[in-house]
């Protein structure tokens, strides 16, 4: 052997034991993360210190894997450090998420294409690097590692521009409790879901890292209990919640009793805490601050949704945003109401596979103060921005607001009721926003899947129950349709209201489908990969809302699973489409999971609806 070939060897064989020694010590500290008694008698003199020392040491971990991955091509070895990459970067997860939202969204980007909107003139495409992209990518059939050393470089950059700019010093006792209870919240809406982990469905596994660095958090400010039995209850919460996570596999794991069992019930000592900790909160985020269940009325704020301060909704101003809304004399010719397309009844929709003169089917309405963008095609901003747009629609009221505030301005009935529910008198602004607060009082949360995962109730049958595991675990429902209102706002932030390319077909074809002509939101900006996109809407009330999908193509439930069922349009023979958001494998649920998650949907019916529910629409 010659002395090159053999510092070549040397050189290879160093190179293994550092990346072997590395991976040992990282996973000596991921599985140290698991041990949550190190964590429970934590009493530090300065614990914004001691949170940001242990962020940026999780932080520099991370960043450690992944510059090893920047350039390795034995694929074993970037699976290993993928895992160990993945776990520490759920270890930074209740700081970074909370602390770096951008950021945080970034690096865990699905691996779908980035398409910011601004306007005509300012549209950004970006590719996803991210650790969703890295882990299809390194799962894949035929693995890309250029496609992976770039993504590992990206994340690499990113994490580094993450470090110099971490200051926490401005922390607040506060700002902890928030950090916990998105961290709560996170886990059950997109955490137990595989949102994040779309191969290796190792979502279990990053809940009780997050979970354990989010007790460690909390307890940096154990001198801030005044009573040591509430520091018993978060001990005792966090140990039987890590139990169950790590109990089975993901498509056993019951989410319906994690959230009844432990979410809410943490919710409600997180609330006790705040009182025991005589926190001032200086506002309220997307959750309400006394917020003591995941599916509460009072659990998400509207005014957090809205461009305005809502607050309470009286029943003077819902009575009179019900009288406007059905009103003819709205539209131009007088025939025409906001309750024509959307009837109380069917929950706010119609019951036709589209209106007439119109091409897209009636959405439902309730539940849709919860969103980021309106219409299918999210070319409004605000309802009322959508209801604006609606009135001056040519095939709609082909109207104007000041038309309309001109016929009313004298009616004493609306004088009389402005005076009263807004003390405003009747002007464009103020017949805006009260057709708006009555939309934004269509949110019940009084569902018998509501009452009873609340434990209100005990109603629900194991069919359902069943339904709801499968909605949120196997068949990647709540991926996109997320709870607790299961529409496409994502949580725990609220701030996007997803679209996505189902590959919806012009007819209900099974074979040899072909994509439904409607470019959706293409029609706003004319981006190119945005076409045939459209808004995931809230499946609240779905027994009502027939027929289904933007064009009404399908009239049953049973129709729309057996479409996810078989993978969306891929599955139906729709191939040429290459931004189909939904994965191409079928979802090989059974006959009897079908039923149940149809079981499900239904037991998501307001209880004011349910005397209707036998209601066949087409019959309208």
């Amino acid at each position: 052997m010659s002395s090159l070939d053999w510092i070549v060897k040397m050189d290879r064989f160093n190179n293994y034991l550092q990346k072997t020694c590395l991976v040992a010590g990282f996973l000596c500290l991921v599985l140290s993360c698991e041990n949550r008694a190190d964590y429970s008698e934590i009493n530090v003199v300065d614990p914004i210190g001691q949170l940001e020392s242990t962020y940026l040491k999780d932080l520099d971990a991370c960043l450690a894997i992944i510059e090893q991955m920047k350039g390795e091509e034995d694929l074993d070895t970037l699976q290993t450090f993928y895992h160990q990459a993945r776990a520490k970067f759920k270890e930074m997860e209740p700081v970074l998420s909370f602390h770096d939202i951008n950021n945080y969204a970034s690096l865990n980007a699905p691996n779908i294409l980035k398409v910011e909107e601004e306007d005509q003139t300012d549209i950004k495409i970006r590719e996803a690097k991210s650790f969703q992209s890295l882990e299809e990518e390194i799962y894949a059939d035929q693995p890309d590692l250029e496609r992976i050393h770039s993504a590992a470089e990206f994340i690499a950059s990113r994490l580094e521009l993450i470090k110099i700019t971490t200051d926490l010093s401005h922390y607040k006792p506060y700002h902890i409790l928030w950090l916990v209870r998105k961290q709560l919240v996170r886990t059950a809406t997109t955490g137990v879901t595989g949102f994040d982990s779309p191969v290796l469905e190792n979502s279990l596994e990053d809940a009780v890292l997050a979970f354990a660095k989010a007790e460690y958090y909390l307890f940096l400010y154990e001198d801030k209990f005044q009573h040591p039995a509430l520091k018993d209850s978060w001990r005792r919460a966090f140990t039987a919640a890590v139990n169950d996570l790590k109990s089975t596999d993901f498509d056993s794991f019951d989410r319906y009793e994690f959230i009844q069992q432990h979410i809410d019930p943490m919710l409600a000592i997180w609330n006790e805490t705040a009182a025991d900790w005589e926190i001032q909160f200086p506002l309220e985020l997307a959750m309400s601050n006394e917020a003591t269940h995941l599916f509460g009325k009072e659990s998400l704020s509207p005014d957090y949704f809205a461009d305005h301060q809502v607050g309470q909704l009286k029943k003077e101003q819902v009575n009179l945003g019900r009288m406007l809304f059905n009103d003819t004399s709205l539209s131009a010719d007088g025939s025409m109401s906001c309750a024509s397309c959307h009837v109380a009844d069917l929950a706010f929709s119609d019951g036709k596979k589209t209106p007439k003169g119109l091409d897209r089917n009636s959405p439902g309405l309730t539940y849709a103060a919860y969103q980021r963008g309106f219409f299918y095609d999210k070319r409004s901003g605000s309802l009322e921005g959508q209801i604006i747009s609606v009135i001056e629609n040519e095939k709609e009221f082909h109207s104007d607001l000041r038309q309309f505030v001109g016929s009313i301005a004298n009616e004493q009935k609306y004088v009389q009721a402005f005076a009263n529910s807004y003390k405003s008198k009747i002007d464009e602004r103020s017949v805006r926003r009260a057709i708006a607060d009555y939309v934004r009082s269509l949110t019940d949360w009084d569902s018998r899947f509501d009452l009873s995962i609340r434990g209100e109730i005990d109603d629900l049958t194991q069919a359902e129950i069943n339904g709801f595991n499968l909605f949120m675990g196997k068949a990647k429902c709540a991926t996109c349709h997320f709870a607790p209102v299961f529409n496409g706002t994502v949580p725990p932030d609220y701030l996007d209201t997803e679209i996505e390319h189902l590959g919806v077909p012009e007819k209900a074809d099974w074979e040899n489908a072909i994509i439904d002509s409607d470019p959706g939101r293409y029609t706003v900006f004319k981006t190119s990969s945005r076409k045939h996109f459209f808004k995931t809407p809230s499946i609240r009330n779905i027994a009502l809302t027939a027929p289904y999908m933007h064009n009404g193509v399908y009239q049953t439930l049973e129709e729309v699973v057996k479409f996810y069922n078989l993978g969306g349009g891929y599955g139906i023979g729709i191939t040429d489409q290459e931004f189909q958001t939904l994965p191409p494998d079928p979802l090989d649920l059974t006959e009897k999971e079908q039923s149940d998650l149809i079981s499900f949907m239904k037991s998501l019916t307001d209880a004011r609806y349910n005397s209707h529910t036998s209601i066949n629409p087409k019959a309208l």
